[in-house]
């Protein structure tokens, strides 16, 4: 029998690829609701045995999840992940979007946290010396946030609420004052001209660099191609344009969970300045992003079940 040529083959049918923002608030009201309870009443265990249900629900009936989370921990692992780990994967999820109730509400003593490179940050307070500071969803921004209370440091954060909108709310709901400091993510003037004012008044703002705008396609210019965990991933340009716009410092942050209570938070500087020269712009582009993009894949071999990008994050 004659083998069948390559070019006739039915290739392998293949999911549709998901984007962040096609990943909504799987786990829904009643779970948030459950978060809000065990934060306000019934207290932080009760919150985690609920955290393990819902986890172990978005585990079973999320399959993109579940591919998401297999080829990250393939790639961080360099074997095939077993079902555990990426329903612990999901679970760290659960868990540090439960602490953020906590951390939200001010109930801090259930926590340790460690700080590693937090003068940085004490530098920048202390001279009234704005910056930038460039995070991934990789463990828990709360952590980060709540730290920042401790130690007076005027940090905001920049967000994008749509694809988590009952989670904000509840978050408003717990706590309506801190929620004042959070810049809805944005790329009009308006959005430009609030991050300048406040760069110019010293204060610290945060962004989540590892993720796309929405819609963005491969051929995005707001986006480049970086090397990351042994593929090739699209990251966001914005945070560079808008630090080498306002011409101030940026630092890498980032919160590694430990299960069960500890938070290990981190900040490193990453430049004094973002320098893009118009002959060589997209060049010096591809540099930071690739910086950015190493540095990352860093911290997420420090705690792979931190890696909360449960979305198709690779190029194929």
């Amino acid at each position: 029998m004659s083998e069948q040529p390559a070019a006739l083959e039915t290739p392998s049918p293949q999911p549709p690829r998901q984007g962040w923002t096609d990943v909504g608030e799987k786990g829904g009201v009643l779970a948030i609701r459950a978060a809000v309870f065990a934060a306000t009443v019934m207290g932080r265990t009760f919150g985690r045995l609920i955290a393990r249900i819902v986890a172990f629900y978005y585990w079973l009936f999320a399959p993109g999840a579940r591919r998401a989370s297999r080829e990250a921990l393939h790639r961080v692992l360099g074997r095939d992940a077993s079902g555990y780990e990426t329903y612990r994967q999901i679970l760290r999820f659960a868990q540090t979007t439960l602490d953020a109730f906590f951390l939200v509400a001010g109930k801090t003593q259930h926590f340790r946290v460690t700080t590693n490179g937090h003068q940085h940050l004490a530098a920048l307070r202390d001279g009234k010396r704005g910056a930038i500071l460039l995070g991934a969803h990789l463990g828990s921004f709360y952590a980060m946030r709540a730290q920042s209370e401790v130690e007076n440091l005027p940090i905001y954060a920049v967000v994008y609420t749509k694809n988590a909108r009952r989670i904000n709310e509840a978050f408003e709901k717990i706590d309506p004052g801190k929620n004042a400091k959070l810049l809805q993510m944005g790329e009009g003037i308006d959005f430009m001209l609030r991050v300048k004012e406040l760069i110019e008044q010293g204060a610290i703002v945060a962004i989540l660099a590892d993720r796309v705008p929405p819609n963005a396609d491969a051929a995005d210019a707001r986006t480049v191609s970086a090397e990351f965990l042994g593929g090739t991933a699209r990251f966001p340009t914005g945070p560079y344009l808008l630090a080498s716009m306002l011409k101030c410092p940026v630092y890498l942050t980032f919160g590694l969970y430990r299960d069960p209570n500890r938070y290990d938070l981190f900040c490193e500087p990453f430049a004094e300045k973002i320098e893009l020269p118009r002959k060589a712009r997209e060049e010096a582009l591809a540099k930071y992003v690739q910086q950015y993009a190493t540095r990352l894949e860093h911290f997420v071999r420090m705690a792979p079940d931190n890696w909360f990008n449960f979305y198709d994050f690779w190029e194929r």
